[in-house]
């Protein structure tokens, strides 16, 4: 059986319009879900955010600007890199607004971490357990 993978990257959360600051990016990928990657924000310790994307959707936002709901993926170029910017829309506020985080992360470092993915489960070989899934669903777990 694969094992999970895991990494963790300091990526920058955009602050106002032009300023960021460093955060911690774990990302995690487990074969039994194989379509997933799961991204957990922190910093000092606390939780900031947790997020599960899509990993094809990831791999693409490398390359090509993907996602038109909650989560919108890019690559941008920033001096001599090249950087995934992810914008992730969350809960709506009371005044009708929505909150919205605007994190970056070194488009080479992702791509690192997603080629794992894809040596551990091809595209293309994932496979959905429904059995699994229906139980999950029907019992509320």
């Amino acid at each position: 059986m694969n094992s999970s993978l895991h990494k963790t990257l300091v990526v920058e959360l955009r602050a106002g319009v032009t300023d960021r600051f460093p955060v911690l990016a774990h990302l995690s990928y487990d074969p039994a879900d194989p379509f997933a990657v799961t991204l957990v924000f922190s910093h000092d310790g606390r939780v900031l955010a947790r997020w599960q994307l899509d990993r094809e959707m990831l791999a693409d936002g490398l390359t090509r600007p993907v996602g038109i709901g909650d989560v919108r993926l890019r690559p941008e170029s920033r001096g001599v890199g090249r950087e995934l910017r992810m914008e992730f829309l969350g809960e709506h506020h009371a005044d009708g607004g929505r909150h919205h985080a605007v994190v970056f992360a070194w488009a080479e470092a992702v791509g690192d971490f997603l080629g794992l993915t894809f040596r551990s489960v091809p595209p293309g070989r994932e496979e959905t357990r429904l059995d699994d899934f229906l139980t999950e669903v029907l019992t509320g777990r």
